[in-house]
């Protein structure tokens, strides 16, 4: 079963992914870098194989997508 994670902390996070908008427009990989300095604490090197909370990730991937969708 898939954990729910606060939508406070869903839309702190939502804002987060914004800040990689400079560099990429690529929503995954923002989405993905985002969950992965929540999770670690730190951006990811170029080998950086650590595990991120994929519910937590799906679910800031989906918010993202309805906000870009109500844009």
């Amino acid at each position: 079963m898939a954990e729910i994670f606060p939508l406070d902390l869903i839309e702190s996070l939502a804002m987060e992914v914004d800040t990689f908008k400079n560099t990429s427009n690529d929503l995954e990989r923002n989405c993905w870098l985002t969950v992965h300095r929540f999770q670690h604490g730190v951006l990811p090197s170029e080998y950086d194989i650590r595990e991120i909370p994929e519910d937590l990730y799906l679910q800031l991937l989906a918010h993202c997508k309805a906000i870009q969708g109500n844009a």
